[in-house]
């Protein structure tokens, strides 16, 4: 029995051991104790790989993984391999807060990727800006986030470009002449959208017949809903994300509305068709690329996405995608890897040839680029046209 026991304790103490080895080799995906190597540049992630709007940071993270396995696969950065540690905000801009937090202070990363909506974007940046790390947003449209400092960046459009390019689609394409507006009062990013969209129809010579609000996890807007029908409407403007849109769409429908829905790119995930069914048929939504775009850098792109994830990118997975490129493109070139000459290089960014389109940082950090307007039809977002900007 003694030496059964002698026996179990090196057996336990062996498998201890395997394990913290297994924990030191995962770091680089879980946010461990990890700290960049002579041989290696540490990216941190934040998105909301679970929460309400999951979709979008699995998207997103999917699209980076493969921008860095690729990135690597050429030889990395001067010599250097790319490694990436992901940090789940669970869709809550405090959580947003302590990730990036904890990747600047402890993990010591050299950049910061993320987010992909505006209101957490807007809790992380402060913090990447007083740490003088630069962060790249790949889709947070609000145009508070990039004022917050010189090291905030992002390679998507803006709201006043997006709300601009929904209102001449509802006014010129569409022919609406009166556009109810349905907002989330807590969302940056809707509230934002639904001011610049609101401003530009007016200028167009439309009427904005209401503007009614909701709050973010809702499940009811059968009231708002109601007061627009009355008002009877050619359109409404639903600036919010898919997972309140597929549920006012279907209550929409529910009450008898049958004037077509618009929105932006919170509205891009294979979700909005799964709570909104066929209630979304017929409606529009501006976003940052189409998938049937037959540019043969696009398809390719979409090729070789599909074989590590055995699906068709989104929108925010090419977002994703881009804004890891344009980060390693200016990492190859700054003149070191601190943050004020990556900060400086990302600043420089011009033309460069993204899957979204072509990429110019602007002075105010922000990407000047084209939108495309999609039609929600039987399962699919078909392609309706390009507005440059």
């Amino acid at each position: 029995m003694k030496q059964s026991f002698f026996y179990g304790l090196v057996l336990t103490s062996i498998m201890s051991l395997s394990l913290i080895g297994c924990t030191k080799k995962n770091a680089g995906t879980t946010g461990a104790e990890t700290q960049s190597s002579d041989d290696s540049i540490l990216v941190g992630e934040v998105g909301s790989l679970t929460g309400p709007e999951a979709t979008f940071g699995i998207s997103t993270n999917k699209g980076i993984k493969l921008a860095f396995k690729e990135i690597n696969d050429a030889g990395g950065i001067n010599g250097k391999k790319l490694e990436l540690i992901t940090l789940d905000d669970q869709g809550k801009p405090e959580e947003a807060a302590t990730a990036v937090t904890k990747l600047i202070t402890q993990n010591k990363v050299s950049a910061i990727l993320g987010e992909v909506a505006s209101g957490r974007s807007l809790a992380m940046a402060p913090i990447s800006q007083q740490n003088k790390v630069p962060m790249i947003t790949p889709s947070s449209t609000n145009p508070k986030v990039t004022a917050v400092g010189d090291y905030i960046f992002r390679v998507c459009f803006i709201d006043p470009f997006q709300g601009t390019v929904m209102a001449k689609f509802a006014h010129d394409t569409l022919k609406a002449k009166k556009v109810a507006v349905l907002r989330d009062v807590k969302n940056d990013y809707s509230v934002g959208l639904a001011d610049f969209f609101i401003e530009t129809y007016k200028k167009l010579g439309g009427e904005i017949i209401l503007d009614k609000s909701y709050s973010a996890g809702d499940i009811d807007f059968k009231s708002q809903l109601t007061a627009i029908r009355a008002k009877h409407p050619d359109a409404i403007f639903v600036p919010g994300y898919y997972t309140d849109v597929g549920l006012i769409a279907r209550q929409a429908r529910e009450l008898g509305i049958k004037a077509p829905l618009l929105g932006g790119d919170g509205w891009d995930s294979p979700k909005l068709q799964e709570i909104g069914g066929k209630a979304v048929n017929g409606s529009y939504f501006s976003n940052h690329y189409s998938a049937e775009d037959k540019s043969p850098h696009v398809q390719s792109f979409i090729a070789r996405f599909k074989a590590m994830n055995n699906e068709i990118p989104d929108g925010l997975a090419a977002m994703g995608y881009d804004a890891a490129m344009v980060l390693a493109a200016s990492m190859k070139s700054a003149k070191s890897l601190s943050g004020p000459d990556i900060k400086e290089a990302i600043a420089a960014v011009r033309n460069y040839q993204g899957v979204t389109g072509n990429i110019s940082i602007d002075a105010d950090r922000n990407a000047i680029k084209s939108a495309v307007v999609l039609k929600v039809e039987n399962g699919a977002f078909k392609y309706q046209t390009t507005i440059n900007p």
